[in-house]
């Protein structure tokens, strides 16, 4: 598999496609195609398990899953106020008369985070479509923007997946056949 992914955000709960649908363009109604990306869109499944051992036995007898994380990471090519605000989750924005501008939340460490959805659009195998919906995630990642004579502003993300509940997972992957 070789080729890049459209990076979509929608609101925590957005609709998503149906699995039929995995050929098609995601509703612009619920889902924002966030622009170019640097460095391509990597997913990234994070699990930790504990050993399991007993005096008698030299092998390991079982292991158990103790912690899953999953992770949406890229390089946003294109450095607009509203890739900085969902970058940043969230903030105010205003606009008027020949400008625009963003402030951050005023937000403590007791509010809740903006909670936003993401989708991958991109290739899987035999040239197919591979969409990638994570259900609940925020920005972790330390938010740089650096302006270089010979380089390019990058707005770099994380989006780290959460539990949703017990009978909706944190993320599903659908392949076209």
């Amino acid at each position: 598999i070789q080729g890049p992914a459209t990076l979509y955000d929608g609101a925590y709960g957005a609709a998503e496609p149906a699995d039929a649908d995995v050929n098609a363009t995601p509703a612009p109604s619920a889902w924002t195609d966030r622009g170019g990306t640097d460095g391509g869109v990597k997913l990234v499944v994070d699990q930790k398990w504990s050993e399991l051992t007993c005096d008698q036995i030299v092998d390991r007898v079982g292991s158990r899953l103790t912690k899953r994380d999953f992770m949406v990471s890229t390089n946003l090519a294109e450095g607009t106020l509203e890739n900085l605000s969902m970058a940043l989750n969230g903030g105010t924005a205003a606009s008027g008369t020949g400008f625009k501008s963003w402030e951050p939340n005023a937000a403590s460490s007791a509010t809740q985070p903006n909670y936003r959805a993401f989708l991958l659009d991109g290739i899987a195998p035999n040239s197919l479509v591979r969409k990638v919906v994570l259900r609940r995630a925020v920005n972790v990642a330390k938010v740089e923007m650096a302006w270089m004579k010979d380089k390019q502003l990058l707005i770099p993300c994380e989006f780290t997946g959460h539990y949703v509940s017990p009978s909706i997972r944190p993320i599903r992957l659908i392949d076209g056949t």
